[in-house]
């Protein structure tokens, strides 16, 4: 007999989603996951995610009042490129939105999704997921700790490197990019209008995004040895380099916030789903962070799952595996790819490859059906959404 209808594997905000969302129409839900460290990082959360959190009954709450609007997004061609294209600003009140997300500090998001979870009744259990076995209907999962727990199904949400996706047999295709992401946050002198800014640079996007006040979140992606160097700077050195980023848009840069540096990565799961695993979030899909899709993305694979577990009679049948491979995959990789071409597109210096680019760029500036088109695309909201992503 299984111990819970449903193992989590991963309490990133993903997992966390998941397991709430199964929990609060009564699965027996277990989450095994190792302590939680700190993330600088903050994710810009948009409409459809906040309805997710919304259905959850965790926003507006605390996370709105400490975290900020998205109300105009701007992407800014700094290649120096002799092809350079026009300067693009999206306006969420261009779709009758109030806003198109929030930026949520990890920090804030993560001890939020736990607490709900736990009140919706989640049993939590931490410990690192070392193998798993299907057989005789259930998925057996063995612990670090030496046990081993059983369901129906489990769903990996245990990162890149997923234990249970290897378990599962599934393989993947993955890629490297020469470029390093830093994560940290800082203090300006000029206010930021809850705009957020993608300065598309050589080295890939240089990206702020609103905090309250005068404060915002930035993701500075850089070749490998020029983002070491970046790290090993003091504040007051960083702060200077920021500035000099941003051109002097947003004033004075002081008061760093503490910061880390990521090597980035592509993966692809070239199944989503087998022998009564179904992978979410990055052990599923790894991309760059541009255009604020990673996580995004990662919840709306949450929410799909729930959706076909709570519809079924054996959340773990080959049925709802492939229902879920079959979804997941049609939108997931072609916006992989189009992520992928964007980031080659400004690491590779090839003309006709950035002639591309600004071409496509300028045709969103100019052309307003397909400007409306990519923001509702870039928003995620689409027919299908999931039932806990639908407008209320």
């Amino acid at each position: 007999m299984a111990d819970c209808k449903v193992i989590v594997a991963g309490a990133g905000p993903a997992g966390l989603a998941a397991a709430a969302l199964l929990a609060k129409e009564g699965l027996a839900t277990t989450v095994v996951a190792p302590a939680a460290g700190e993330d600088p990082r903050t994710v810009a959360l948009m409409q459809p995610s906040i309805q997710l959190l919304r259905y959850l009954d965790i926003w507006p709450g605390k996370l709105e009042s400490e975290t900020s609007p998205l109300r105009k997004l701007r992407i800014i061609d700094d290649t120096g490129s002799l092809l350079v294209a026009p300067n693009l600003e999206f306006a969420s009140q261009d779709l009758n939105l109030e806003a198109f997300g929030w930026n949520v500090p990890l920090a804030l998001l993560l001890p939020v999704l736990r607490r709900r979870a736990e009140d919706l009744g989640v049993t939590f259990v931490e410990a690192t997921a070392t193998g798993a076995v299907s057989r005789d209907g259930a998925i057996h999962v063995t612990l670090s700790n030496s046990t081993e727990i059983s369901a129906t199904l489990c769903l990996a949400a245990d990162g890149a490197n997923s234990v249970l996706r290897k378990a599962a047999g599934i393989a993947t295709d993955t890629w490297s990019y020469d470029q390093t992401a830093i994560a940290t946050s800082f203090a300006h002198s000029m206010g930021h209008d809850n705009i957020s800014t993608e300065y598309h640079k050589p080295a890939g996007p240089f990206t702020t995004v609103p905090l309250p006040e005068n404060r915002s979140s930035l993701v500075w992606m850089e070749r490998p040895a020029r983002a070491e160097a970046l790290m090993t700077m003091d504040d007051k050195q960083l702060a200077a380099e920021i500035q000099i980023e941003t051109h002097g848009e947003l004033g004075l840069i002081s008061n760093l916030g503490p910061r880390k540096s990521f090597p980035m990565k592509g993966l692809t799961a070239r199944q989503l789903a087998r022998d009564r695993v179904i992978l979410i979030g990055e052990a599923a899909h790894v991309v760059p962070p541009i255009g604020a899709q990673g996580l995004n993305m990662s919840l709306r694979d949450a929410a799909l799952a729930a959706d076909l577990i709570l519809a079924a009679k054996d959340p773990g049948s080959a049925g709802v595996l492939a229902e879920y491979n079959a979804v997941r995959r049609a939108e997931v990789v072609p916006r992989q790819h189009l992520i992928d071409l964007m980031n080659k597109s400004l690491l590779l210096g090839f003309l006709p490859l950035e002639g591309a680019r600004a071409l496509g760029l300028t045709a969103v500036h100019y052309f307003a059906p397909l400007k409306r088109f990519i923001m509702e695309r870039g928003l995620q909201q689409t027919d299908n959404l999931p039932f806990a992503m639908r407008a209320s």
